[in-house]
Order: C-alpha cells, then structure tokens, then sequence
C-alpha cells in the first residue's frame, strides 16, 4: 500500500563511450528515508487493521482479542501518518511530487495517463521516475481524503472518543452511520491497494520494491 513515496529524477548523467556496448546498471535516487520507512509502518499496520477489522465484523467470540489490536495498529498508522505529513510539508514533498500542475489537468495528460495501464504498458525508465497526473491525483485523494476519513470514522466507534468529543460523531450521523462509512472507505482502500500492487508489478515488481527498501532503483543504460 501505496500508502505512499517520493519519486526524483535521476542525479546520475551516462557520457557515451566508444569502447563499450555492454548495457551498465546504475542506481538512481528515488525514496528518502523518512519515506520508504513511514510507507512500510503504514503497510503493516494497514494489513493489521484489514485482518482484525474483519475479525470484529465478524465478530468471533474466540478471536476477540482482535479490538484491541485492531486500534493499536490504528495509533500506530495515526503517528506514523502525522509524521509522513509534518515532513512533506517541510520538505516539499507534497509539492514537487504529488500536487499535479494545471498542465497535468489536462484532458489529454489524463486520457494518456488512463490509456496506457489498460493497454498493460510498462512505463519507460523516464516516465517511471516521476508520477504521472493519475497517480498523483489518486495519492492525494488517499492521503487526504480516504485516510483521514477512515480516522475519522473508526475514532467515532470508540465509546471513550464519542464521549470526549461528541460532536465529530454527530457530523457523521451518528455512530451507525459512522460504521457504514468506515465500512465502505476501508473497502475502497483496498481497493487502491490492489491496484497500487498491480502497478507496482507492471514497472517491474523486484525493481520498485527494491527502491522502496534502499532508496535507489536500478536504472540500465546502454554505453554506445
């Protein structure tokens, strides 16, 4: 779950040789730290919250140890996410990377970033170093509307926050209503979820995943 990274260009340059035509691998910056870390938290917790949010629909007597792991992970993915946020802010990040410009508003740029996954391209070295106007758009839509609505939400079933601060589960409708909508956010989460995997592999799996864990993705340039 992408639920989430920082994509620069390349600062590496290739000057042509005459000598060699054997294809080189360089690493090419992609990911800081604070990134490829707050995205793994997010992940774990985010399959904690799946399993054991599906433990209490269920509601199996048994396994019912599952509330209280369920809103461990919560905390953990609430830090983690004011985190992720203070530093994009202070860094920019949410600026350079994931804010599309008006040009990428475009009913072209978008009718191109739409096209290409349908047709199961993989996207060329260039184009996979920065986020296209899809992407963007569908990160911050995550980042700042499904996340902190799922928040929002799952704070409201908890009877000491309803009572601390009654007036957020009114705005929702109530506390049923509160559930439906958790409900339906969290389903849409996953949703994103497979789709971000799926396009993670269309890239090239090993690749992204790779830079997601060091920081530098792998970047093959011919020698003329």
């Amino acid at each position: 779950m992408a639920i989430l990274g920082s994509a620069q260009l390349p600062a590496e340059t290739c000057i042509p040789s005459a000598v060699s035509t054997a294809p080189v691998t360089n690493l090419a910056p992609r990911h800081s730290a604070l990134v490829r870390v707050t995205h793994w938290i997010t992940t774990i917790c985010f399959f904690a919250l799946l399993l054991t949010g599906i433990e209490i629909a269920i509601s199996h007597p048994r396994f019912y140890w599952g509330r209280a792991l369920h809103f461990e992970a919560a905390w953990i993915a609430v830090l983690t996410g004011l985190l992720y946020a203070i530093s994009g802010l202070f860094t920019g990040h949410f600026r350079k990377d994931l804010l599309p410009s008006r040009a990428d508003l475009s009913w072209r740029a978008l009718s191109t970033s739409i096209a290409k996954p349908l047709r199961f391209e993989r996207p060329s070295e260039a184009q996979a170093s920065s986020y296209n106007v899809l992407q963007r758009l569908t990160y911050v839509f995550v980042i700042f509307v499904l996340f902190p609505l799922v928040i929002w939400t799952g704070l409201a079933l908890s009877p000491a926050f309803i009572s601390a601060f009654p007036a957020s589960v009114t705005l929702l409708g109530g506390r049923q209503s509160a559930r439906t909508i958790h409900f339906f956010v969290s389903l849409a989460l996953v949703l994103f979820l497979f789709v971000h995997v799926a396009m993670v592999c269309l890239a090239g799996f090993w690749n992204r995943t790779g830079a997601m864990i060091t920081g530098r993705t792998a970047a093959r340039k011919e020698h003329a």
